[in-house]
Order: structure tokens, then C-alpha cells, then sequence
């Protein structure tokens, strides 16, 4: 990827959170659940990020602005639907980010690109290693944990919350984990199991506190 194109992606994707996290008030977003397509809020939050990305892209891409404000619209339009789950706000994210990608695509790679990108990917050792690795943490290791630990689980109240909750974690844990080795970044490794460490190290104490002044 050239320059101009790295930084083409950037900044639309910028204007995106900027708009969307920032700029938008939380009574724009309650309105747009209100009434859905009816709000007008809804399509001012669409064109303010059209507009946005349109002038951080230095006035041009006129074509892509437009794209990002209709698609943008109908994004959040359809989310308005959907109940408030961390599910379909990642949704709703991916989507607006794929329209960006799509928009960026288009504008400076060919089909011929991405065939070529994805011959050099088949026969890519280290991009298939870590494929498959990533595929291993997230959910050969979940199921493995899960059987190991569920002698402990059926004890609990209520298991099915924290087994989810759980997961989740260390999913999370785990993709750091191999990113952070696939950068080789051993040392934040370290720090990352420190902070695990101090954190729950806290909440051994915070008990015990609770428990003495119980008694």
C-alpha cells in the first residue's frame, strides 16, 4: 500500500469517529431509536459525516462523501431497530468501515489487485500459521477450557453469565496475546500479565475486607 493510499484510508475512517463518537449527541441517538426513519436527527448525524469526510479528503471525493452519507443513514437507520447489544453495535461498526474500505478500494486498486493480494495469501506460510493459530485460542482452546473447568462452573449459582462473560475474556486475552507475539513485543506480554495479576490481586483483597467487616 503507497502512501497517499494508507493515508486516504485514515482519513475518512477518522472523519467516521469523529462524527460518530464524538459529534453526535446521546439525544441524537435516543431520537433515531425513537423514531427510527422518521428522525431527523438520524439523517443530520448521515450528512454530518459525509460532509466531514468529504473535507478531510480536502474537498474532492465527492462521489465517496455522498456514499458514506446514504450508506451511513441507512446503517444506523436499520441499527435503530435492533436492540442495544454489544452484538450489534460491532455490526453496525463493521458495516460503516466496509463501506470506507469498499469506497478506498475503488478508488485506487483494480480487481487484478486483489486476485494478486490473494495469490501471494495462499501461499503465505506465516499468514496461514497464524490463521490457524488464531482460530486454535479462540475457540479449540474456549471448548477445552470449558470442559476442564466445568466441575468448578456447576457449582455456581449461576454459571451460564459468568461462562459467557468468561469466554469472552479470554478470547480477548488470547488474540492479544498472539498479536503481541506476532509483533514480537514479548516485553508487553509481560506487562499484560502483570496488570491480570494486580487487578485480581484487588479483588482478593476488596473481599477480604468485605469479609472482616462482615464479621
Amino acid at each position: 500500500m503507497n502512501t497517499v493510499a494508507s493515508i486516504w484510508l485514515i482519513k475518512p475512517t477518522f472523519a467516521h469517529l469523529l462524527t460518530d463518537f464524538v459529534l453526535q449527541p446521546s439525544s441524537w441517538v435516543k431520537d433515531r431509536q425513537d423514531h427510527h426513519f422518521s428522525s431527523v436527527k438520524l439523517y443530520v448525524h448521515g450528512l454530518l459525516t459525509g460532509i466531514m469526510a468529504w473535507l478531510v479528503l480536502g474537498g474532492m471525493f465527492w462521489a465517496t462523501a455522498t456514499i458514506i452519507f446514504i450508506s451511513h443513514t441507512l446503517i444506523d437507520g436499520w441499527k435503530s431497530y435492533r436492540k442495544d447489544t454489544t452484538c450489534y453495535f460491532l455490526v453496525d461498526q463493521a458495516l460503516h468501515i466496509i463501506v470506507i474500505v469498499t469506497c478506498w478500494y475503488f478508488n485506487f486498486y483494480h480487481w487484478k489487485d486483489i486476485l494478486e493480494l490473494m495469490n501471494r495469501l495462499n501461499e503465505d506460510r506465516r499468514f496461514w500459521s497464524i490463521v490457524a493459530t488464531a482460530l486454535f485460542l479462540t475457540t479449540s482452546t474456549g471448548i477445552l477450557i470449558g470442559k476442564l473447568t466445568n466441575q468448578w462452573r456447576e457449582k455456581i449459582a449461576n454459571p451460564e453469565s459468568l461462562a459467557n462473560a468468561g469466554t469472552w475474556i479470554g478470547i480477548t486475552e488470547r488474540l492479544i496475546v498472539l498479536a503481541l507475539v506476532v509483533l514480537n513485543q514479548y516485553s508487553a506480554i509481560g506487562l499484560l500479565l502483570t496488570a491480570k495479576g494486580i487487578i485480581r490481586f484487588s479483588e482478593k483483597d476488596r473481599q477480604e475486607i468485605k469479609t472482616e467487616q462482615g464479621s
